[in-house]
């Protein structure tokens, strides 16, 4: 489907008043706000969160150093990866109505700047995780090599199931912070991994369903293209589910205060409520409902699991 002439956000180009910013001004501007929008943000700042989250769940091995290497190092490879996925899939965001206007395909930036600032931040972002801890290295560097080879390069374009790999990507953080605040793989930092992988299908695939011929246009196989919008309702619901299980015990064997277990529970509730009511009677309507709420969910889970024994 063909693009429609629209206002392209990134690539406004203003007559300086003589009271205003001259043109090299407004030019460094538009770079900075065209560079922010390439690593998305607020998914990045999400994902940092649950890195920050995984952490400090882990209160007696907390080290403040630790948090102040923790942050850039995740911040930059999670950017870089997140840059590197632009710089890819730049051809197929091209064809969708939803992202033609973003810096790399609307080529307000160079392909071969994009690269370059997505290599130089991987490669400095997963280089500080190494040296700050080899474990929390490998297990960044494993972040970045699932969401960029894997799903990104490898399966995006081939299978629906390659969300499954992406979600993989997106769980590592919390992953990686747990890790480097414990020194090792364990169980709740699985869990709290668990539920991170399970609520991001309720993003993924409510924007497949809700952007079906953006996805058709730009031939990426989705979960409503290859099973039907049923299915793929019924599948958001059930990963809900999954990871209001998989968060509520991850706080319970944390071992947080009271009220903030109280607190989770609460939260885990009413997410199993909506998703349930998803799967009784599914629709557009309900399904952003349950979308919008476990991405606030998951954001104060994490908020909630900070405080917990700082």
């Amino acid at each position: 489907m063909a693009a429609g002439p629209s206002r392209n956000p990134y690539a406004r180009s203003r007559m300086p008043s003589a009271a205003g910013p001259g043109p090299f001004a407004l030019s460094v501007r538009l770079r900075l706000r065209s560079y922010w929008a390439l690593i998305k943000s607020l998914q990045t700042g999400l994902l940092l969160m649950t890195g920050i989250a995984g952490y400090l769940s882990a209160h007696a091995m907390v080290h403040a150093m630790g948090i102040w290497h923790l942050i850039p190092s995740l911040l930059l490879a999670i950017s870089g990866s997140t840059v590197l996925n632009m710089w890819w899939d730049r051809d197929i965001d091209a064809k969708m109505q939803r992202t033609h206007m973003r810096p790399a395909p609307a080529g307000v930036i160079a392909s071969r700047d994009i690269l370059s600032f997505g290599l130089v931040a991987s490669i400095a972002g997963v280089g500080w995780a190494m040296l700050l801890d080899l474990k929390f290295g490998a297990a960044v560097f494993a972040g970045w090599f699932f969401d960029v080879v894997v799903y990104t390069v490898w399966l995006k374009r081939r299978t629906c199931w390659a969300i499954l790999w992406g979600g993989i990507a997106g769980a590592i953080p919390i992953l990686a912070g747990r890790v480097l605040a414990v020194g090792r793989l364990d169980p709740i930092g699985i869990l709290l991994a668990a539920s991170v992988l399970f609520w991001i299908p309720t993003h993924t695939l409510t924007f497949s369903l809700k952007f079906f011929e953006d996805y058709q246009a730009a031939g990426v196989p989705t979960f409503p293209a290859r099973y039907g919008a049923r299915f793929t309702y019924l599948l958001i619901a059930v990963s809900s589910i999954v990871a209001g299980i998989a968060m509520s015990t991850a706080a319970v064997w944390i071992g947080a205060a009271e009220g903030i277990l109280a607190l989770v529970f609460l939260l885990s509730t009413a997410l199993l409520f909506l998703a349930a009511a998803a799967m009784i009677r599914p629709s557009d309507r309900m399904n952003m409902r349950l979308y919008k709420y476990a991405s606030v969910y998951m954001l104060l889970s994490m908020l909630l699991l900070i405080p917990t024994h700082v």
